[in-house]
């Protein structure tokens, strides 16, 4: 009788450590600017709790508020504010507001060929005019002369957004730009293009260079590093999200999204190539 029992709380010790490891699952999706972070912060998390396990995917921003809004995500990455009629399918889905936890900071880069040594510097009009198409010379913005091919993210993308918003004012991208998928495909093209320009997160400049923002023509140029993102004096900063239903913002995810913006998460961020929240918005 004894071996019985014994036995059978054997198993049930079992079953209970099969059950947590599978409430320690956590799903993440959306931008594809955080996916490289995601994945680091994912796979060093599961090497610290060996019992966690974290699946990430990308598709961009607005994928992954779809996702949250039909539950088959736990958490939504996103390079841009979660938007006022994705917060009410939110609350029409789960009834409530979703939880907002800023991740990181980015300072939005604009990528040129290393082969594309005239240019520096750019104002953000002279961005506007090449990403709506009314500047298409590079002999327009102090370059040489040859016609500027222009490479961007396709509409679901956050990044796409946050360019057109902060950098077009809100004008539509010329009917020419070359629509990538991700910004790893953006910074490829860019990189095999001479007369190329492309923007994405400041994590995947390897390759191309990454030119200086002018706010207007009388402002000083201004590259994204650290001090120049964190102090907000890059004309093209912006917060990195992730999103998450509160009723499931506790336990394992909880921990996990802690953990994020902990000293230990926010080294990851730095090692990846973005920029470490400042310390008053990790509370």
């Amino acid at each position: 009788m004894n071996r019985i029992i014994r036995t059978m709380a054997v198993l049930a010790l079992l079953g209970a450590a099969n059950a947590a490891s599978l409430a320690a699952t956590i799903t993440v999706k959306g931008s594809d600017t955080l996916v490289i972070l995601a994945q680091k912060w994912a796979e060093i998390y599961m090497g610290k709790h060996p019992g966690a396990k974290i699946q990430v995917t990308g598709g961009g921003s607005g994928v992954g508020f779809a996702a949250l809004q039909n539950k088959s995500t736990d958490l939504a990455n996103a390079s841009r504010p979660i938007r006022p009629k994705e917060t009410e399918a939110c609350i029409k889905a789960f009834g409530k507001r979703p939880r907002e936890y800023k991740v990181a900071m980015d300072g939005l880069s604009v990528y040129v060929s290393e082969k594309n040594a005239a240019v520096q510097e750019l104002t953000l009009e002279q961005l506007e005019g090449i990403f709506t198409g009314k500047v298409k010379n590079w002999k327009e913005v102090g370059g040489a002369d040859a016609a500027i091919t222009v490479y961007g993210r396709e509409n679901s993308s956050g990044t796409y957004e946050f360019f057109k918003e902060h950098v077009l004012k809100g004008k539509d991208f010329a009917a020419t730009v070359q629509t990538m998928q991700g910004t790893a495909a953006v910074v490829q093209s860019v990189a095999k293009d001479p007369k190329g320009i492309g923007y994405g997160g400041a994590a995947y400049s390897s390759g191309i260079k990454v030119v200086a923002v002018k706010k207007d023509s009388s402002s000083p140029a201004v590259l994204p590093n650290d001090d120049t993102v964190t102090q907000m004096v890059y004309p093209i900063w912006r917060y990195l999200f992730v999103y998450v239903n509160p009723a499931l913002d506790k336990g394992e995810i909880g921990d996990y999204l802690t953990w994020i913006r902990s000293d230990d998460g926010q080294k990851i961020v730095k090692d990846i190539g973005y920029y470490p929240l400042p310390a008053r918005l990790r509370q």
